[in-house]
């Protein structure tokens, strides 16, 4: 793993940002930067989550503790369950094909429907494999 000294530096060349800039955004000195990225000085706690924030990465990640860029990220809800939003608009478009009003239910909706749907199918499997 990394320590704090590449990741700076990997994270300013990545960013394409010069160490002046960087320097300016941290109200040091340009000299202070080539210091932290040649690991002959530390920055304070203050310094170190500045530099977090400004490029968006952990403190574990910045430390070299993790190679996980941002655990905390986010990703919209549509990232997330894309495949499950994509089987719920492939349901909503069968029901919509056999006549049924599914155009304006919400995702939430037609789970639910699908649950039942599933719930059901369950049970006339059930008795299926009863009778037989």
């Amino acid at each position: 793993m990394s320590n704090f000294s590449d990741r700076l530096k990997e994270l300013r060349i990545e960013s394409g940002i010069l160490q002046r800039e960087l320097a300016d955004y941290l109200k040091v000195s340009r000299v202070t930067i080539t210091q932290y990225e040649s690991g002959n000085r530390s920055p304070d706690d203050e310094i170190k989550k500045k530099i977090a924030k400004y490029f968006n990465v952990s403190l574990d990640y910045l430390m070299g503790v993790s190679d996980v860029k941002n655990p905390y990220s986010e990703k919209s809800i549509e990232e997330e369950y894309k495949e499950e939003i994509q089987a719920l608009e492939k349901f909503r478009q069968v029901m919509i094909n056999k006549g049924l009003d599914y155009k304006n239910k919400t995702y939430e909706e037609l789970a639910e429907i699908v649950v039942k749907h599933i719930k059901v199918q369950d049970i006339l499997n059930s008795d299926n494999s009863k009778s037989n």
